[in-house]
C-alpha cells in the first residue's frame, strides 16, 4: 500500500465513492462519519493522511483539526479540508485551525490525487525525522549512560581500567596473565620532610606531587595501578596492548622525572631535601581485580611488580633503575650503565640492574 488514509464525512455515499477511487490507486482507506469516531481512529489506527469534511454534526472539520494537533503524537499529521462552502473564508478558518491543504465539493479527482500524493511525501519525510531523531536520542542516552558508568568506575578504577570495562564489559577484571612492563616510584627523604614539616606542607607537596606526576601517566597511557601515599605503581600492556611497552615506560620516566624537578628544587629552598626515584621491570604478571564490594582495585601481581618496586628501592633521587628484561628491550633507544648484581629482598638471587643514563 502506498499510505493510509482516513475519509471522514457524514455523508456516507460522498465517504464510500471517495474511498472506492482512492482503493483503486493502491491507498489503504479507513472512513469515519464523524469527527468523534474520526478522533478515535486517528489515535487507534495511526493514519497517514486524513481527508475530512468540513461541515458535520456535533464535531466539525475544525474541531477535528484543532484536536488532531493538540495531541504531541499526532499533532504533524498531514489534515485536508473538504468544503462546499466559500472557498476563501474557509481556506483562512482552515489554516487557523491547522489545516494543510484544501479541497472543494465537488472534488476533482486528479486534484485529489495530486493533493494526497504530496502530502503523503511530506508525511514519509516526517517520519524519517521522527525516526532519526529517536534514534540520535536514543544514542545520546546510551553515551549519557556510558559518561556516568565510567564516572562510577572511575571512582574505583584507573581511567585505562574504566574505559576498557565500558567498551568491553567486565571481561576485562577476570584474572588473567600477560606480559607487563611495571614501573614503581615513590619520593626519596619523603619520611625525613614528613617528620619536620607541618601537616599542610605534607599534603601540599603529596597533592603537587600527584597532580603533575598523574598528568604525565595519562600522556604516556600508562595504567595507574595504585597509589598510596608517596607511592605509584604504573603498568604498560595492559587492560590496553601497546606496542613496545618498555620504551614507553622509560621514556615516561623520564618525563616524570623532568616534571618532579621545579617540585624538587621549590621545596629544596624551603629547607627540604625530596627527590624521585623509580624502578622499571618487565615480564608476565597476573592481573585482576582484588578487593571487596566497598572497595575494588584492578592489580598486577607477581615478581614483576615486586622487582619494580625493589628497583625503586635501591634508585636514589633522580635515578631510574631497570632491570635486565627492560635494559634489552630499551638498548637501541637507552643508554645505561650496569650498577648490579643487587641483594633484593624477596629474590633468592642476585639482580642484575641498570641505570639509565640518557635516551637517544
Amino acid at each position: 500500500m502506498s499510505g493510509r488514509i482516513l475519509i471522514v464525512d457524514d455523508q456516507r455515499a460522498i465517504a464510500e465513492m471517495m474511498t472506492g477511487v482512492l482503493q483503486g490507486r493502491g491507498y489503504e482507506v479507513l472512513t469515519a462519519f464523524d469527527g468523534e469516531t474520526a478522533l478515535r481512529q486517528v489515535h487507534a489506527e495511526r493514519p497517514d493522511l486524513v481527508v475530512s469534511d468540513i461541515l458535520m454534526p456535533g464535531m466539525d472539520g475544525y474541531e477535528l483539526c484543532r484536536r488532531v494537533r493538540a495531541d504531541p503524537l499526532t499533532a504533524l499529521l498531514p489534515i485536508v479540508l473538504v468544503t462546499s462552502l466559500d472557498p476563501q473564508a474557509e481556506r483562512i478558518n482552515g489554516l487557523e485551525a491547522g489545516a494543510d491543504d484544501f479541497l472543494s465539493k465537488p472534488v476533482n479527482w486528479d486534484e485529489l490525487f495530486a493533493r494526497v500524493k504530496s502530502l503523503l511525501r511530506v508525511k514519509r519525510l516526517q517520519d524519517e525525522v521522527t525516526s532519526w531523531n529517536m534514534e540520535l536520542e536514543g544514542r545520546v542516552r546510551d553515551q549519557v549512560s556510558q559518561l556516568e558508568r565510567l564516572s562510577r568506575l572511575k571512582r574505583f578504577f584507573s581511567r585505562q581500567v574504566a574505559e576498557a570495562i565500558i567498551a568491553g564489559g567486565e571481561e576485562i577484571l577476570k584474572p588473567h596473565r600477560r606480559d607487563i612492563t611495571a614501573v614503581f616510584l615513590d619520593l626519596r627523604g619523603f619520611t625525613a620532610f614528613t617528620d619536620r614539616a607541618d601537616p599542610d606542607e605534607v599534603l601540599e607537596l603529596l597533592r603537587a606531587y600527584h597532580v603533575t606526576l598523574g598528568a604525565t601517566v595519562e600522556e604516556f597511557g600508562g595504567t595507574l595501578e595504585h597509589f598510596a601515599g608517596d607511592g605509584m605503581m604504573i603498568i604498560f600492556n595492559d587492560p590496553f596492548p601497546v606496542e613496545r611497552p618498555a620504551e614507553r615506560a622509560v621514556r615516561m620516566a623520564v618525563a616524570l622525572q623532568r616534571a618532579f624537578g621545579p617540585i624538587s628544587g621549590a621545596w629544596k629552598k624551603l629547607g627540604h631535601n625530596v627527590g624521585l626515584g623509580i624502578g622499571i621491570a618487565q615480564g608476565e604478571a597476573t592481573l585482576g581485580v582484588i578487593g571487596f564490594e566497598q572497595r575494588w582495585e584492578y592489580a598486577a601481581i607477581g615478581n614483576v611488580p615486586n622487582l619494580a618496586a625493589r628497583l625503586c628501592g635501591e634508585a636514589g633521587a633522580g635515578e631510574i633503575l631497570l632491570d635486565a628484561q627492560t635494559e634489552r628491550e630499551v638498548a637501541d633507544v637507552a643508554e645505561t650503565d650496569p650498577v648490579g648484581p643487587l641483594a633484593l629482598r624477596g629474590f633468592q638471587q642476585p639482580i642484575a640492574a641498570f641505570k639509565l643514563k640518557a635516551l637517544r
